[in-house]
């Protein structure tokens, strides 16, 4: 009898215990679908848990909810470039105190960098006392470029302030940071708000509501680049890094129509068959356009 009634306890605590999780899971998914992130991404809510760059965006933006004062949200901002290409920014938060671009880092590990350094380190620990150290591009640097292109872009808002934010994980840790010039944060996420508010309680830029509704109208649509382009300038960010000979200007990017179809033709790498290996290009609407051609073809 007291084991059926033990029995009869663990279970009723499961139960319980489910619908704790499903009233939380609930609540979690109707702030998600409610929030800013989904309305401009429109990210499923579980693509964005199973993407850990979009976890780490939406985890910005929900660090970012509690700044007082009248502000709007940007994610995934294509801003274009004077050679016909695009530079994607992260997150963008427009603020009475001004506009932060920022850029969002998820590593693990000890980061180590200064601003002048090309490449920054993060040191993993492997086990046994031993570590790995793995390099990765500057986020100053990246940052440098998008803050570039979206004042080229904004030429017309006259006296708007930027300020650059690196954002790294609650998951790594911060060792030696070297900034030298006063002109970017780098801050984990759990600081991000205490950084930011502290810095809006001493800007002197006051960007009216009417302003800030203004300049998110001008950059809105460069949130909503379709899937094509995406591909493109993911190619092109391969093939900076990984071919830099292949860098073509905007000029030459008029040859690169497919001529069924229209779209862009992509560099791509043949994964099977006879060709696996071998580069060629495809149209970007592929699988509606099964467009190729080779690459002897075009150079």
């Amino acid at each position: 009898m007291i084991l059926i009634f033990a029995i009869a306890i663990v279970i009723v605590l499961g139960i319980i215990v489910l619908l704790i999780e499903l009233i939380k899971f609930i609540i979690e998914y109707k702030e998600y679908m409610n929030s800013d992130y989904y309305h401009v991404t429109h990210i499923t809510y579980w693509a964005m848990l199973s993407d850990i760059g979009k976890k780490g965006e939406y985890d910005t933006y929900q660090c970012l909810r509690a700044l007082e004062g009248y502000k709007k949200f940007l994610f995934n901002c294509y801003i274009p470039k004077e050679d016909g290409t695009m530079t994607e920014v992260d997150a963008i938060l427009l603020h009475e105190s001004g506009i932060y671009v920022l850029e969002s880092k998820n590593y693990s590990g000890w980061i180590f960098g200064t601003e002048t350094q090309k490449q920054w380190t993060q040191t993993l620990a492997t086990g046994k006392g031993k570590t790995r150290k793995e390099h990765f591009l500057n986020p100053i640097i990246q940052n440098k470029v998008h803050l570039k292109w979206i004042q080229t872009y904004l030429k017309d808002f006259e006296s708007l302030i930027f300020y650059s934010y690196i954002v790294f994980s609650r998951r790594c840790e911060l060792k030696n940071i070297t900034l030298t010039s006063g002109n970017h944060f780098v801050v984990k996420r759990e600081n991000l708000l205490e950084a930011v508010s502290r810095n809006a309680a001493t800007s002197n830029m006051r960007m009216t509501k009417s302003l800030i509704d203004e300049v998110y109208k001008k950059l809105y649509p460069l949130t909503q680049v379709d899937e094509a382009k995406k591909t493109l300038h993911i190619e092109h960010i391969k093939n900076r890094y990984e071919h830099p000979a292949t860098i073509r200007t905007a000029s030459e990017s008029q040859d690169r129509k497919c001529p069924q179809c229209g779209g862009e033709l992509v560099l791509r790498v043949a994964r099977k068959g006879d060709f696996a290996g071998n580069k060629f290009y495809g149209c970007s609407n592929y699988p509606k356009c099964k467009y190729v051609q080779s690459i002897k073809n075009r150079e």
